[in-house]
């Protein structure tokens, strides 16, 4: 499970000014029609980052607009929307009946933005890159060029979801990284990919433009001719720029959005939200006391009164999530029985009160809870400041933790420092967004699996909480090992209910895809009539979906 770093929230009016001027657009009005003949640039924000430092790594820096997105591309797209693959730089492929090796058939004919050629040895050195960074792939035995357009990778155990695991991995150029020396420092100023859009056409702190990749492999989807991303250091100014129609692509957090967005050009301004597989979560770091404890993890759940969090921390943009941890795409996994079995997201401040006394955290002559020693209990829900939404939600759990005896403070920081707590192991709570996958398999291996703990001061870039459960890692196991229908969802079953024993985290709300758009300037974004992508995902692979739809509007 990894903290959502992308939706962040309040900006000084001095950036919102200067990113409005860079964008080029009226600032008042809205964008003008009069003047499109096809060469405008989709214009973007990014609401969590007030400038932008030029690094295209896409190993070290995965994060940074449109790095693995516009320049970056993988071997298929997984779509969470509707659950479709598109074969991309790969057409075609084959998993061993084992599970112990899956062989990928590269596309003929795609070049690098330089001319060079996509070969397999492209996709063996960008495994390694990614190894050697970031970590993960742990079941990958070997990667292997048979040929130039043949991949091969064979498992040290079986592994039945690799297929969109290792699918979804981007591709950076062999002849280019080869060189690197430091790959962990590479700022990759001048990216070489296979995207549509790789091209640096301007670069400055608030604003960079992205143009056309010269030998895509594609050349008939690039219909629009560039993007523009625009910095913005929270989501208030994001969001006033979507509100002027400074942008044509809103996917951040926007409170009241009929009415602060949509209603101010109704013929052309939409939204969708749809909740896919990720889970928004309460996270305690349970190497530290008490939250080493389950039922107290249960006991500050019951405490959460999840109907305030999600209509006045979320606008009711989602719905409270059950004690099984799935959501969304995961709705024909989930299983009633334990759902129906569970009582530990519900409401209960009596119930919650007796687990705390077992516990030994008892009421102090001023309500006031207080651990074994003596000492309060009281610590931080840590969050960043820009979140907005996501502050309201710590601020609805701290008031209803108030009535438990328990003092629960919002620590609003900034997003680097928040993360830095999580990855290294210093925080006491916090708020993570777990990432969509095709099958809950990555949700509970992030939550629950001994593989993916590391000790306190060791950086870690998944289970920040650092719980994992043997229990688990056998029932992983054994979903990895097969691909029969039946079994997983059998061996799911037991997930969920083993998820609900131990509460590694509190579930909290299914994540909305947030998404706003406009078909002022350009046309062919995917709704909820036709989903061929998230329409929040301009941080998801399924954004090279979008950039290679679009078209833009040419005024008469």
């Amino acid at each position: 499970m990894t903290v959502h770093r992308g939706r962040m929230t309040v900006l000084a009016a001095a950036v919102a000014a200067g990113a409005l001027l860079l964008s080029g657009c009226t600032g008042e009005g809205g964008q003008s029609t009069a003047d499109l003949d096809g060469t405008q640039l989709l214009t973007i924000p990014r609401e969590d980052m007030g400038t932008f430092d030029r690094n295209f790594n896409p190993f070290s820096n995965p994060d940074f607009p449109m790095t693995q997105q516009a320049i970056f591309e993988s071997m298929l797209i997984y779509n969470p929307a509707d659950g479709s693959t598109t074969p991309w730089l790969a057409t075609d492929w084959e998993a061993a009946p084992d599970s112990m090796s899956i062989t990928y058939h590269l596309r003929e004919g795609v070049e690098w933005s330089d001319g060079e050629p996509f070969v397999a040895d492209d996709v063996v050195l960008s495994f390694d890159l990614q190894r050697d960074v970031r970590g993960g792939f742990d079941y990958i035995e070997s990667v292997t060029a048979v040929d130039p357009l043949t991949v091969q990778f064979d498992f040290n155990q079986p592994f039945s979801p690799a297929l969109l695991d290792i699918g979804q991995q981007i591709i950076a150029p062999a002849h280019i990284w080869n060189d690197v020396e430091d790959p962990t420092k590479f700022a990759n100023e001048e990216p070489v990919g296979t995207g549509p859009y790789t091209e640096i056409t301007n670069f400055q702190a608030q604003s960079f433009d992205l143009g056309k990749n010269p030998n895509y492999w594609q050349p008939e989807k690039q219909k629009i001719e560039g993007i523009r991303m625009l910095a913005f250091a929270g989501n208030d100014g994001a969001n006033l720029a979507a509100a002027n129609g400074d942008v044509d692509w809103a996917p951040q957090f926007i409170p009241n959005i009929d009415e602060a967005y949509v209603a101010k050009d109704p013929e052309h301004r939409f939204f969708w939200f749809p909740t896919t597989g990720s889970m928004i979560s309460w996270q305690f770091n349970t190497t530290k006391a008490p939250f080493d404890d389950v039922n107290v993890r249960k006991a500050l759940s019951m405490a959460v009164d999840r109907e305030q969090v999600t209509e006045i921390g979320m606008q009711g943009y989602t719905h409270p999530a059950d004690c099984t941890g799935l959501s969304g795409s995961y709705d024909s996994w989930r299983d009633e029985a334990v759902v129906d079995s569970c009582t530990w997201t519900e409401r209960d401040l009596e119930e919650a009160g007796r687990l705390l006394d077992e516990a030994g955290i008892t009421l102090g002559a001023d309500g006031k809870r207080v651990l074994p020693d003596g000492a309060p209990f009281e610590f931080e829900y840590s969050v960043g400041s820009t979140s907005s939404d996501w502050v309201s939600v710590g601020n609805v759990i701290s008031q209803n933790l108030a009535e438990l005896g328990v003092t629960v403070t919002v620590a609003a920081k900034d997003w680097g420092d928040v993360v830095a707590g999580y990855e290294n192991g210093t925080f006491d709570s916090g708020i993570v967004w777990s990432a969509n996958a095709p099958t809950p398999y990555q949700f509970y291996r992030g939550v629950m699996s001994t593989e993916t703990v590391k000790p306190a001061g060791e950086q870690t870039f998944d289970n920040y909480h650092r719980f994992g459960n043997a229990d688990a890692d056998a029932l992983l196991a054994q979903f990895a090992a097969t691909s029969d229908d039946a079994q997983q969802q059998s061996i799911m079953n037991d997930l969920q209910a083993l998820f609900s024993d131990v509460a590694p985290v509190v579930p909290l709300f299914p994540g909305p895809e947030f998404g706003a758009a406009s078909t002022l300037r350009f046309t062919g974004w995917p709704t909820e009539d036709n989903p061929y992508a998230t329409l929040g995902g301009v941080r998801a692979r399924t954004a090279v979906l979008i950039l290679t739809t679009l078209e833009p509007v040419v005024a008469d």
